[in-house]
């Protein structure tokens, strides 16, 4: 029993650990992020049109390759 009452403290002070490291993070600035989220719709849009695009060309090379082998 005295056992659970150990772990219970040492993953109490772990806890306090992390909740310090992310205080002290949060207050250094560490999330600060204000330009990310302005762009960020900007850089989506175009990688998901260039993947279609790359998808389109992949789909015609196989079946070009498919209609050569007959």
């Amino acid at each position: 029993m005295s056992v659970l009452f150990v772990l219970i403290g040492v993953s109490m002070l772990v806890a306090g650990g992390f909740l310090v490291g992310f205080l002290w993070a949060v207050k250094k600035g560490q999330y600060d992020d204000s330009y990310s989220p302005s762009v960020r719709i900007l850089f989506d849009d175009h990688e998901k049109e260039t993947q279609k695009v790359e998808r389109e060309q992949t789909e015609k090379e196989k079946t070009t390759k498919k209609n050569h082998k007959s």
